[in-house]
């Protein structure tokens, strides 16, 4: 859909919000903010008051950031294709543009099997350091390399995704990348950001639980005095590698420290566009998974998922996650219910997490095999993996 609405996505933007964390805190679906930007459809009036104090905007401000204007995505291309042939020319109008592309991707990525965006993204990545390389040294290099760092970040997170978490060496390559760039920017919420994925692979992919503690803890050293969404979201994954070593004090102190950060993120924060609501809950609820204390655990799963409606790959580790917890209670009938429907959330976004989950969970389901219901769930999976 070609954007309309410009003033509401630059303040959007500008705010630090995602479409889909704008849509949590509104309480509406992703899809409905942006019908909102592209102009197909308008806030309905009940809507309004919340959305102009998360705009931080006044009524009549508001109303004129929901003005239609004429696309002017035309140029968009020209403008690329000039910078691409005349590297020494590239503008901030330019770097911005590119941006856009990238988040774009980036909104897509909960959605969508990772494969399918591999392409483009890779092709964003090697225009963008062309261009960066190309450019006059000043600010427009330094939003280049910043954008640089992102991309390559963005692109481990899609190889390791689209392999299953399985690619290891792949992902590190491309956030080794983003370090080097954000340590040369001295840009410690990127660099922060690079060590958490780096962190994802050692903790969920290689089950290097140790080393993922360690650098989930560097991560949130680095940007204690810069982000408190990022710090916050380091020390929820380490609070996950304690429960993953059956640390119990230390994972509900890292879990306090967590929610503390998060509480204190707000549109201002270098990097509030990767936090959500569910987050909390969400790593929450797989600590005391991992820790046997499945009562909280289910509590805490179950309102995640509730809230989670439209995130594809997030909510089908959180169901995946649920079955389990259902599985190790002996509830079989509960169990089926969220397996299936983590299935039917993986037809559509095959997310390399919710993947390895809802297998072992299929796994873990082999005591009862003999029930024509579990047969019938596990055949569903299979016919997935086989459509793949």
């Amino acid at each position: 859909m070609a954007v309309k609405r410009h003033g509401f996505v630059r303040r959007r933007r500008a705010l630090g919000f995602t479409q889909e964390s704008l849509a949590e805190a509104l309480g509406v679906e992703r899809s409905t903010v942006r019908r909102w930007e592209s102009g197909d459809s308008s806030p309905l009036p009940y809507q309004r008051p919340r959305l102009a104090r998360l705009l931080r905007v006044e009524a009549a401000e508001l109303e004129g950031l929901l003005a239609v204007a004429s696309a002017t995505s035309a140029g968009q291309p020209q403008r690329i294709g000039y910078a691409l042939r005349q590297p020494s020319g590239v503008d901030l109008l330019t770097a911005g543009e590119l941006r856009s592309d990238m988040e774009g991707l980036t909104n897509r990525y909960d959605s969508v099997p990772s494969a399918t965006l591999l392409g483009d993204a890779g092709q964003q990545l090697n225009k963008i350091v062309f261009l960066a390389e190309g450019a006059p040294a000043g600010r427009v290099q330094r939003e280049l390399r910043s954008l640089q760092a992102d991309a390559a970040t963005l692109m481990g997170q899609l190889i390791w995704d689209a392999s299953q978490r399985r690619d290891h060496e792949s992902a590190r390559a491309y956030y080794a990348q983003s370090l080097e760039v954000a340590r040369y920017l001295r840009d410690r919420a990127t660099e922060g950001h690079a060590l958490l994925r780096t962190c994802y692979v050692a903790l969920y992919g290689a089950n290097d639980h140790r080393q993922g503690l360690e650098l989930a803890l560097q991560a949130a050293q680095t940007t204690r005095n810069t982000s408190h969404a990022l710090t916050g979201l380091a020390l929820l994954h380490a609070a996950e590698a304690h429960a993953f070593l059956g640390r119990n004090s230390e994972c509900e102190r890292a879990l306090l420290r967590a929610e503390k950060h998060l509480e204190r993120s707000d549109g201002a924060d270098a990097a509030h566009e990767l936090f959500t609501p569910t987050h909390f809950s969400r790593l929450a609820g797989s600590c005391y998974l991992s820790l046997g204390k499945y009562d909280k655990a289910q509590q805490f799963l179950q309102d995640t998922a509730s809230r989670m409606q439209g995130r594809g790959k997030s909510r089908a580790i959180v169901l995946g996650n649920l079955a389990l917890t259902a599985i190790r209670q002996g509830d079989l009938d509960a169990a089926l219910i969220v397996f299936n429907d983590a299935v039917d959330e993986l037809r559509g976004s095959r997310g390399g997490g919710g993947m390895n989950i809802v297998f072992r969970a299929a796994r873990e389901l082999r005591p009862w095999r003999a029930e024509n219901a579990v047969q019938e769930s596990q055949d569903r999976l299979l016919a997935l993996m086989e459509a793949a």
